[in-house]
């Protein structure tokens, strides 16, 4: 009943994780889109920037935007805050819930360092503060430098953190680790920037005064890195379910890689939303970056020893290699991948999973090999030391397996 319940918190926490997601993305990549299409008019009202007219559900929209704010304060103001919010507390709680309770699985890897659960907690903690405060400096300063100075700053910055998490942590949990720095940036801006400036400028209009117009130039700062962000976000999140992305040695090159692509996506519509030409040539770097991506996740998995070819030729599974494979799956992966689990707390195997006979090993060999030596996914922090040679002799009953059912 605790593992059923366990199981629908996290689905619960998830589903409301996307559903915020979905509505802040949303509103965020509209208001941008919105903010570019704007048109300059004669017959504008005073202290305005421009207009927007636009159709939808069989209705018009004229929209008009303020650069300051309009000479007098409607009664009514909708703030868009709470999506954001709601976006981060649930991806936080998910965090907690799986990588922080199951830290000695998802955060640890005993081959590098093995931490204290709370260490690894309080490491990760104080990433996600220390980025946000270095990105906030570098913002700061910024509005007296060069813009594409302040770019290369952030660039540089995540693909730093990037790699020593990468030394620090398991994959898995690095790879979370950085979507979890850029996300906790993005909500930030908008907690601590954008909202608190907007707040200012409302209550100098309250006191018939008139608002400095830096608030509203810093929050436009603010809200273009938080869109030019949202796609390599969202690209680190999906990428949990696929550990060749992220389980492997080069895996936080990837990372800077992806926000490369990201930004140029980003540019391709911002441009084409102000009503000029797309850049259409960005398809070429962001094709070129992805075959990047993945020569880089490849190049980084285990290098295991060289394995005979010639196993096509075997009509049936040698008793050798499947014996030396079940043998190492059986010690080193069904503690946790058995009808009745030998790992503390652990009450039924996750994905519900056996792996204790040759027949359970066959069937389900391709998620094997995928987890174990296409990546280093498995075990999870590499908890029971599975070496190199061993993942080799799986990889063997893989090959074997795979070349004797293509000649059938």
């Amino acid at each position: 009943m605790m593992f059923l319940m366990h199981e629908w918190l996290e689905l619960v926490l998830r589903w409301f994780h996307v559903i915020a997601a979905i509505a802040w993305i949303g509103s965020s990549f509209y208001f941008i889109a919105l903010d570019l299409s704007l048109k300059q008019n004669q017959s504008l009202p005073p202290k305005s920037y421009g207009e927007a007219w636009q159709v939808h559900g069989g209705g018009f929209y004229h929209l008009v935007k303020y650069l300051v704010a309009p000479s007098k304060l409607p009664s009514e103001l909708t703030w868009f805050k709470w999506e954001a919010y709601a976006t981060w507390v649930s991806g936080f709680a998910l965090l907690a819930l799986i990588y922080y309770a199951g830290a000695e699985l998802y955060l640890i890897d005993m081959i590098k360092y093995d931490f204290e659960k709370y260490e690894a907690i309080l490491i990760s903690i104080f990433g996600i503060i220390f980025g946000w405060l270095v990105y906030d400096i570098m913002c700061r300063i910024s509005l007296k430098t060069n813009v594409y100075t302040l770019i290369l700053s952030i660039f540089i910055l995540i693909t730093v953190m990037s790699w020593a998490y990468s030394e620090l942590f398991s994959y898995r949990g690095a790879f979370m680790q950085i979507g979890t720095v850029l996300g906790t940036i993005m909500v930030a801006n908008v907690l601590m920037v954008i909202i608190p400036g907007q707040k200012k400028v409302v209550a100098s209009l309250i006191k018939n005064e008139t608002p400095d117009a830096k608030y509203g130039m810093i929050a436009k700062q603010r809200s273009l890195h938080n869109n030019y962000l949202t796609l390599p976000v969202i690209f680190i999140m999906v990428s949990n379910h696929y550990p060749i992305i992220y389980a492997t040695t080069y895996s936080w090159m990837v990372i800077p890689i992806i926000l490369i692509i990201g930004a140029l996506i980003r540019h391709f519509f911002n441009i084409k939303h102000t009503g000029l030409k797309p850049p259409y040539w960005i398809i070429f770097p962001v094709i070129i970056l992805l075959f990047l991506s993945i020569f880089i996740s490849d190049y980084g998995k285990p290098q295991l020893t060289k394995l005979n070819q010639n196993v096509h030729l075997i009509k049936d599974i040698p008793k050798p290699i499947l014996s030396s494979a079940q043998e190492i799956i059986v010690s080193k992966c069904s503690m946790c991948h058995a009808k009745e689990p030998l790992w503390d707390n652990m009450h039924n195997p996750p994905k519900q999973l056996i792996l204790e006979t040759a027949e359970d090993i066959i069937v389900n060999i391709e998620n094997i090999y995928s987890q174990s030596v296409a990546s280093f996914a498995m075990p999870p922090g590499n908890v029971s030391f599975l070496e190199n040679h061993e993942r080799a002799e799986i990889e063997k009953l893989y090959l074997t397996i795979l070349n004797l059912t293509k000649n059938k």
